[in-house]
């Protein structure tokens, strides 16, 4: 059988794995990532399955540990390193975008990179200081990365083989909140590109925009909307750069309004980015404003706030008044 359901985790799991049998250059490499593997259990036998040579426990060094990946790259492996929790990424700053970055622009595209850096990101899981950030839009704004956030298992499944099979650096961030989420994964047949928005339900009224651990909030306030009379169409984001902003401006332009929902504040966000585009290259089928519900412009709060802090359905829902309402 090419479809089976399983949780985002272990999809990513899969996806490793595959890209792991299929080329013998791909390393895996961080934290508890072999005998425990992983944090979150995403690497979870892949030690005991290609040996510790491949699957490679790090110091607790993020900068040496990417620095490393930069050196193994240039060597000719395909190194995949894994940051523990998002707010623990910035030590490695540095060598992200100063180096890895730029190395294939400061070689006139003679050296590729090969590097992919995954991400467990966002919120929605309790957890203290530094656990819950929301960091892509650092990312997105450095030229020379591609970043990405699946948002279902087959996605994960898919999206990791292409970021690895990519000659560039990859940001590859998971949405932490969904490593339990269940989902079919058809691994015969390749979903869509690794840069490719998706549409994932269809409406008429609103469009809903959004990326990682959001969409699924974005469904669930597109059912209550539907319940009340207004139909609002679903656009996973699915790649924060390069977007793929085709689906989202047939959208728009079918539905005459748009709301954009994140986890991250939202001043200076990926959701600031794609609102502009939208209204420059979509205005005249505009009907109301293009609207964005985020995060706050402050630190993460503690985890008993979060739900102060976090876009939930109400929130969404209010935005899709607010467009409607002009």
């Amino acid at each position: 059988m090419s479809a089976e359901v399983l949780p985002f985790a272990k999809a990513l799991s899969a996806g490793l794995a595959a890209a792991m049998d299929a080329d013998d250059h791909v390393l895996l490499m961080g934290e508890d990532i072999g005998r425990l593997g992983g944090v979150f259990r995403v690497t979870e036998g892949l030690q005991a399955r290609f040996g510790e040579q491949r699957v490679i426990d790090s110091p607790l060094a993020e900068s040496g540990l990417v620095g490393t990946a930069i050196g193994l790259a240039m060597a000719g492996f395909r190194p995949v390193v894994e940051i523990q929790f998002d707010g623990f990424v910035f030590p490695a700053f540095d060598q992200i975008t100063t180096q890895l970055a730029k190395f294939t622009n400061r070689h006139e595209g003679a050296l590729q990179m090969p590097v992919v850096i995954r991400i467990p990101y966002g919120g929605h899981i309790g957890a203290v200081e530094h656990h819950q950030e929301s960091p892509e839009a650092y990312f997105a704004h450095t030229p020379g990365l591609r970043v990405v956030s699946p948002a279902s298992p087959n996605d994960a499944y898919w999206m990791i083989q292409d970021a690895i099979a990519s000659p560039d650096p990859v940001i590859f961030l998971e949405p932490k909140a969904k490593y339990w989420l269940k989902g079919e994964v058809d691994t015969a047949e390749r979903a869509m590109p690794l840069h490719a928005s998706r549409r994932v339900r269809q409406g008429t009224d609103v469009t809903l925009v959004g990326h990682g651990a959001m969409v699924t909030t974005l469904l669930q306030a597109a059912a209550l909307a539907e319940a009340e009379g207004t139909s609002c169409e679903v656009i996973d984001v699915r790649s924060l750069s390069p977007v793929d902003y085709g689906p989202i401006l047939d959208s728009v332009r079918r539905t005459g309004r748009m709301v954009y929902a994140q986890e991250a504040p939202g001043f200076a966000s990926v959701g600031s980015e794609i609102a502009a585009t939208v209204m420059e290259k979509a205005f005249f089928a505009l009907e109301s404003p293009v609207l964005r519900v985020s995060g706050f412009d402050v630190p993460f709060p503690p985890a008993k706030l979060e739900g102060q802090f976090l876009p939930d359905a109400d929130r969404i829902l209010e935005a899709v008044d607010r467009a409607l309402a002009y």
